[in-house]
């Protein structure tokens, strides 16, 4: 007679052949882990191809990143309950920082004229024949392949004139090193690292000769997957090899960036936010980095967003999921943190108001309509804000260089303007904060239709912030930095059917002519979603859809198009321009309402009402298609092609038409 007994379950993940479970052996000892490869494949079919007005998108190749499985040391989840409403460790899909260290070629839109019809200067500034700043420093600016930014569309460094981060306080100056050629180098050697946060360092056999013989005008990758961190070279005809593999015991990278003003042949600089909410700064070609906010010293949620500040060797900006975002210098070190304690600051020009206290949780604003005047009013707390540290402040020894706290919500994203002047963020809380970072003052504040706000990029000229949320939607916003015209919501574009997680421009696909009118003006963009869906937009102004007849907009009114010269207030069919109800915001002298007898002091808004998406200008796509089977979270345009990243870990490469010529090219050559 026989026994029942109750056999174990299957570990997760295979085992070295006569292993025991889990990867623990007869003996008891720890086997080594098992590294799978990258896999490149080249998928064929009509599913793998999406037909466009320009020409036919073709999948060139779909690169499969190696997930490693859970560290050792972790334990294993049994029967994890996908309905659980408990707090998940922070993660993130693939994303990836794109660097061409060469020289490369610029887009079309930036062979255009600098001049206005409204008579303002643009953000972007006139190539080749800029008095500002000569041809070779714009081609240094720009990276891969022409594109202004790798982590965002519209963040490149384009403008001279902008002052720096912190200019005027000296105790921020980087210290000069002895060859002014070379550049400061982290200060831990990673590969031979004993460090319980990094699990492992793979680097390839013949790194070195790789480096050397790599093309000139070839792109450099950094990805995250999981715990692990690759460096690939996406010019390398065996491009699934990595440069260098990073694992982290149980850290997940969240998102990393590239300095591109630091970039060279021999050093490259790159910052990575963790989910335990530590930073590192690393240079891969010598192999070294510096672990900042060690343990959580300073902030311990995770970080969500990291990028450089544009034009500046040593900041870059962190967003945590507290809600704060904070300013590091990579070379200083860390100190505890108290608000409390932080010195008087300097001459700082800084209108916002300062508070040590965490600013608490605010209702999302609500409009309504008084039937005797039919005009709009709102009604809403007044938001800012809080410095917790300036970065005018004396004390600047240690790290943190300056703390903002905008809300008690995480903060998803955030991307700087094209000027280098403004920064615009988005958070669960379905907000989005137009913010001039060099003052440190909240210039305007917009709220999502419904859910937290995921992404946001800037147009290339700095006239409009797309962001993507929670409610499906990509919405397109004016952001009034320019002081001639009033925030407000231009559109709303539908064709997702889950959460938008990425958007950006294409900047060969934009005809930034600045000869014609703001309406005249089209622009090219794309956006993924988690429902593995990839959408193109076209977008001008005079091909908005027509709202409900009575309904009004900021982009239409009565289904005309507002012209350059036309309010940007919040108007109704009924009113005359000189009625225009202006609400919320500041206004354009960045005064704020207090001139208006609003009450509000500089660095004080009030948050936009959220329009009705009855009366909002809709814009659907020219192109729909699901392109992978899981969630995308990532892309991005450069001039041959569109890279899309999955959370699986899939980086797929789609081959623009054969015959496009860039809009603006034809012009080019000729003149």
């Amino acid at each position: 007679m026989f026994s029942l007994s109750v056999l174990p379950p299957p570990p997760r993940y295979p085992s070295q052949p006569g292993g025991g479970y889990n990867g623990i052996s007869a003996t008891g000892g720890v086997l080594p882990m098992i590294e799978t490869n990258n896999i490149l494949t080249t998928p064929t079919g009509p599913e793998y191809q999406f037909l466009v007005g320009e020409g036919l998108y073709v999948l060139k190749e779909d690169l499969h990143l190696a997930t490693p499985p859970p560290h050792p040391s972790e334990a294993p989840i049994q029967n994890p309950n996908p309905l659980s409403t408990a707090p998940q460790p922070a993660t993130a899909g693939t994303q990836l920082s794109l660097i061409n260290i060469d020289v490369g070629p610029l887009p079309p839109s930036f062979y255009r004229s600098n001049s206005r019809s409204d008579g303002i200067s643009g953000s972007i500034q006139e190539h080749p024949d800029e008095r500002s700043q000569s041809s070779t420093e714009v081609r240094e600016s720009t990276s891969d392949g022409g594109r202004l930014n790798s982590s965002d569309g519209g963040g490149g460094h384009f403008c001279s004139h902008a002052p720096a981060f912190g200019e005027g306080n000296t105790l921020l100056t980087p210290t000069p090193t002895k060859d002014s050629n070379k550049r400061r180098k982290p200060k831990n050697n990673m590969t031979k690292s004993n460090s319980s946060f990094i699990s492992r360092v793979i680097n390839h056999e013949t790194l070195s000769k790789k480096l050397q013989e790599r093309a000139r005008d070839g792109m450099f990758a950094f990805a995250n997957v999981n715990r692990a961190f690759q460096w690939l070279d996406l010019s390398s005809p065996t491009k699934t090899e990595y440069l260098t593999k990073i694992l982290f015991t149980k850290a997940h990278c969240l998102s990393h960036d590239v300095n591109r003003v630091t970039k060279s042949a021999a050093h490259v600089d790159v910052v990575m936010g963790f989910s335990t909410g530590e930073i590192i700064w690393w240079e891969p070609i010598s192999q070294r980095y510096t672990r900042l906010n060690k343990n959580g010293i300073i902030n311990s949620t995770p970080v969500s967003c990291i990028a450089w500040i544009p034009n500046s060797e040593n900041l870059f900006l962190a967003a945590h999921m507290d809600g704060t975002l904070i300013v590091y210098d990579k070379e200083k070190e860390d100190a505890i943190f108290s608000p409390e304690d932080e010195g008087t600051p300097l001459s700082s020009p800084s209108t916002a108001v300062r508070s040590s206290s965490d600013a608490p949780p605010l209702p999302r604003p609500t409009s309504s309509t008084s039937s005797s005047n039919n005009k709009t009013t709102t009604s809403s707390a007044i938001h800012k804000i809080h410095i917790q540290k300036s970065v005018h402040s004396r004390n600047q020894k240690v790290n943190p260089v300056s703390v903002w706290k905008l809300s008690n919500q995480r903060i998803n994203a955030f991307a700087f303007s094209p000027d280098n002047r403004h920064l615009a963020v988005v958070s669960e809380d379905g907000s989005l904060r137009i913010i001039d970072y060099l003052s440190e003052t909240l210039l305007d504040l917009f709220y999502s239709y419904y859910g937290g706000l995921t992404c946001v990029t800037w147009s290339p000229d700095g006239r409009y912030v797309l962001t993507g949320g929670q409610d499906d939607l990509v919405s397109i916003w004016s952001p009034g930095v320019d002081g001639t015209t009033q925030g407000h919501l231009v559109a709303r574009c539908q064709g997702h059917h889950s959460w938008v997680t990425g958007v950006k421009f294409d900047l060969w696909r934009c005809d930034l002519d600045e000869t014609t009118t703001g309406a005249g003006r089209n622009y090219r963009f794309g956006s993924v979603g988690e429902d593995g869906r990839v959408c193109l937009w076209d977008f001008s102004l005079g091909m908005l859809i027509r709202p409900r007849v009575g309904s009004t907009t900021h982009g239409v009114v009565g289904g005309r198009p507002l012209g350059e010269g036309s309010s940007r207030g919040r108007s109704n069919s009924g009113l005359s321009g000189g009625d225009t109800v202006r609400e919320g915001g500041v206004n354009g002298d960045g005064e704020g309402d207090r001139g208006k007898g609003g009450g509000l002091r500089k660095g004080e808004v009030r948050p936009r009402a959220v329009e009705p998406r009855a009366g909002t200008a809709v814009l659907p796509p020219v192109l729909s298609k699901i392109i992978d089977d899981d969630p995308l979270c990532w892309l991005e345009f450069t001039r041959d092609a569109i890279i899309t990243s999955c959370k699986s870990g899939h980086i797929r490469t789609w081959s623009r038409p054969a015959e496009l010529t860039p809009l603006g090219e034809q012009e080019n050559k000729v003149e």
